[in-house]
């Protein structure tokens, strides 16, 4: 079983920044990929970015420029970076890992419980 614990959500003005946290812990062979996901009011659940085993990251075209994920060197903890915040911003910040406890179990998606970041204008 994979904890996944965030941190770093709030209230920021637009134009602001804030940092997201996500550290994993439990039984962890390896996480791939690790991502960030968000939920605004009235709308589905979207993907915000990704970044894989290999560095590679994936972002929505929406944040693209403005947001950066990354991993620590342990990939056990990974980070989103956020710039230029804008009001369309403000949602339920979730956390996700896909992993697995050893080399030849299956993989599981987990994922955190939110964090809310409120961009004001």
């Amino acid at each position: 079983q994979v904890q996944l614990v965030e941190s770093g959500g709030g209230l920021v003005q637009a134009g602001g920044s804030l940092r997201l946290s996500c550290a994993a812990s439990g039984t962890i062979f390896s996480i791939n990929p690790m991502g960030w996901y968000r939920q605004a009011p009235r709308k589905q659940r979207e993907l915000v970015a990704t970044i894989d085993s290999g560095g590679r990251t994936d972002y929505a075209d929406s944040v693209k420029g403005r947001f950066t994920i990354s991993r620590d060197n342990a990939k056990t903890s990974w980070y989103l970076q956020m710039i230029s915040l804008k009001p369309e911003d403000t949602a339920v910040y979730y956390c996700h890992g896909r992993s697995r406890a050893s080399p030849i179990s299956p993989f599981y998606n987990y994922w955190g419980q939110g964090t809310q970041v409120t961009v004001s204008s």
